[in-house]
């Protein structure tokens, strides 16, 4: 019954492919239409009969045969990034097929991830770098794996790289479902002028150039941001941004040292009840709390170094990172304390030091055969000073609930061997050994400890081909994520002192994909994958609660199906579609996993060249996501289509966004949970939800020189 209700979903698909088509014939509908036809027919007009020249093809429809080693692994370029109208920061991950983010409190934190059947909370079992230097933070004041992306600026993106499975022996800690790299520009193509405004006292200022200095080049960039949004509580976000880059060198022989700085401060809604929205309590953008909110800093220093001997190559980088966070919620609101309420503080700051060498060799032998080898040593260190969570009355502390201080290193090694058999079949094994270190000071001597674990993870590709420009993949790999520290050496409960059982410090994943990749039309990417994926256990830190819980085992699995064409340098169309099975092992019939998305589709079109008229519409949707283990309450449907029209030319790009054009009352998130309302006399098991900003509009004007 399961399977069918949530994979073989092909009613509520079509619903998605009928609502877009009676959407497009509306009236607010007809300036994006008429814009991207506008922009197609002068482009047409430009081509005229003659015949066309040789197209070179890039970001998700770029030709990856040979290069890749699984259908789910991809790369997409600043073109294509800058082809996306974009509500937040962290909608630059939804390039990923199958990635959805959504907030559910202000805009200076860690959105919420979906894929692959994860709800992946803020990041836990999805890796994100930028330029190898990880963003994920362990043993977080928030949440396990916590990825806040406010610190990248898009202009600054050269590319990203994704993955998903649990493959590659580069990838260790926390990529399960998979993982994302930002490759920033080592010199932008020319400096950038831009400034935006929109509804809700949006306001975007930013400012870019490379410069000669000495034998390399110097890049500056800064950003300045503020949105109030719709919430009758203004959001009174603040984010500032500064980069600076000296790189000196090529693609093969380089040395770069890069500074970025990120600053944040803002006031949230949080997510509220259904039920003080329907009996007019407040409004769907109210709060039931009106002094929750936070302010986040991240500040790194990064050094990368590559060199390349013929065909060998040698890579060495190492990172510094201070953040900090402070960060006030309310989800409960008079549920644990009727009347001073259940406002909490979570409250961290850290430094992180880490690095990694990387050696590959290229065109060797192995037993007669071409071959690459890779070996490589990653290590990571984070120093937590006063990690706490403490009870407050609005943002004045009550209670502590625990402090400590935290030390938790990993080391890793990981070896890859590349073996072409025939010009048509090649493997790739791949083995990768972490030890981990974790070490608390807690303020109960109860919770203090160290411990050490370690995991092997094997890895292995088969992959087929090319024939008639296609591929086949056969993939299978272990993976991995690590625990809170504080869950790893807790024995007992901070706040009633009942004992509890330490969880396991590394929980095991496993997992397969058979995949097909095809280029025999040219310019279209199809892609196609069928995988699977077992986790021994859904361990997560509660932070709200200042204890680990130990979930049961899992198992997810599913069919991802993609299309991507640019036919030409000036028009492009795509879309993607994931269907996933996502079940607890060995509960009974209540085994859903909450906020497992089991349908999602998105895609898009794109018109315009370098100079003239552009535009691009996007629409995105997920579907019958289960919000507790029955499965018999479910949340809403989400469709999201975003569009733009702009004009460009040599120097000057005008552009104006319409973010939620069908101006939906869709939800961002839902939970169901207990809560209890100022005034109620019990409890009540309700869902919760965030709602999705309206229908808005946004101008940008670029300046480039």
């Amino acid at each position: 019954m399961g399977w069918n209700r949530d994979i073989f979903r092909l009613r509520e698909i079509s619903k998605i492919f009928a609502s877009i088509t009676l959407v497009m014939s509306q009236s607010y509908l007809t300036l994006p239409i008429s814009a991207l036809y506008l922009a197609g027919t002068s482009l047409i007009a430009a081509e005229g009969p003659q015949e066309m020249a040789g197209v070179v093809v890039t970001g998700k429809a770029e030709n990856l045969l040979e290069q890749v080693t699984t259908s789910s692994e991809g790369h997409a370029d600043a073109k294509e990034i800058a082809e996306r109208p974009l509500m937040r920061r962290s909608e630059l991950l939804e390039i990923v097929p199958g990635m959805i983010t959504t907030q559910h409190a202000g805009g200076g934190k860690a959105t919420q991830y979906f894929l692959r059947g994860f709800n992946l909370d803020h990041g836990t079992d999805f890796a994100v770098g930028v330029d190898h230097m990880p963003m994920n933070m362990r043993s977080h004041g928030h949440g396990q794996g916590y990825a806040d992306l406010n610190g990248l600026v898009p202009e600054l993106v050269k590319s990203i790289d994704y993955t998903k499975g649990t493959y590659s022996a580069r990838l260790g800690d926390l990529s399960s479902a998979g993982s994302a790299n930002f490759e920033l520009w080592g010199r932008l193509p020319r400096g950038i002028a831009t400034m935006e405004y929109g509804e809700y006292d949006y306001y975007r200022m930013f400012l870019a150039d490379s410069f000669d200095v000495g034998q390399g080049v110097l890049t500056l960039g800064g950003e300045w941001n503020t949105y109030d949004g719709p919430w009758q509580r203004e959001e009174n976000f603040q984010r500032w941004n500064g980069f600076a880059r000296y790189f000196l060198g090529d693609d093969d022989n380089h040395l770069s040292v890069t500074a970025m700085g990120y600053g944040g401060e803002w006031d949230s809604s949080d997510q509220i009840a259904r039920r003080a929205v329907q009996t007019g309590l407040i409004d769907r953008f109210g709060n039931l709390d009106d002094t929750t909110g936070g302010d986040s800093s991240r500040y790194s220093l990064q050094f990368e170094w590559k060199k390349t001997e013929g065909k060998d190559v040698t890579t060495a980088s190492a990172f510094a990172v201070a953040y900090d966070l402070d960060l006030f919620s309310n989800f409960t609101y008079f549920l644990e304390d009727p009347v001073r309420g259940d406002q909490f503080q979570q409250q961290e700051q850290r430094m992180i030091y880490g690095g990694e060498v990387v050696r590959e060799w290229q065109d060797r032998r192995f037993l007669g055969r071409e071959a690459e080898f890779s070996l490589g040593f990653q290590t990571r260190h984070d120093v937590i000073d006063d990690i706490g969570l403490y009870k407050t009355q609005r943002r004045q502390r009550l209670d502590t609930v625990r402090v400590d201080d935290i030390y938790e290193a990993s080391y890793g090694v990981f070896a890859e061997n590349t073996v072409r058999w025939t010009p048509w079949f090649r493997t790739i094994a791949g083995v990768r050994a972490d030890a981990f270190h974790f070490d608390v000071s807690s303020d109960n001597r109860a919770n203090s400890g160290s411990d050490w674990d370690a995991i092997v993870s094997p890895k292995f590709s088969a992959i087929f081909g090319p024939w008639k420009e296609t591929e086949l993949y056969l993939n299978f790999g272990t993976g991995f994520h690590s625990n809170d520290a504080r869950g790893v050496n807790n024995t007992v409960d901070p706040v009633t002192g009942a004992p509890l059982a330490a969880v396991d410090p590394l929980v095991r994943t496993i997992g397969g994909e058979i995949g097909l990749r095809s280029q025999v039309v040219t310019g279209l990417t199809s892609t196609l994958s069928l995988w699977w994926l077992d986790s021994d256990s859904e361990l997560v830190y509660v932070g709200d609660a200042g204890t680990n819980e130990a979930g049961p085992a899992s198992r997810r699995f599913g069919v991802e199906w993609s299309n991507y064409w640019r036919p030409n340098d000036w028009f492009a169309i795509d879309g993607e579609l994931a269907l996933t099975h996502a079940r607890f092992r060995d509960q009974g019939s209540a085994d859903e996993i909450p906020n497992s998305i089991p349908v999602m589709f998105s895609g898009g079109i794109s018109l315009g060249r370098q100079e003239g008229y552009f535009g691009s519409l996007r629409v995105r949707s997920f579907l019958g996501r289960p919000l507790e283990e029955t499965g018999e309450i479910e949340g809403r449907d989400v469709l999201t289509v975003n569009a733009q029209i702009g004009y460009r030319t040599k120097d000057w790009e005008v552009a104006l966004q319409c973010l939620n054009l069908l101006d939906r009352n869709d939800n961002d998130i839902e939970y169901y949970y207990t809560s209890q309302l100022s005034g109620e006399a019990s409890a009540m098991d309700d869902i919760h939800y965030h709602p999705a900003e309206p229908r808005m509009i946004r101008v940008r004007v670029s300046y480039f020189f």
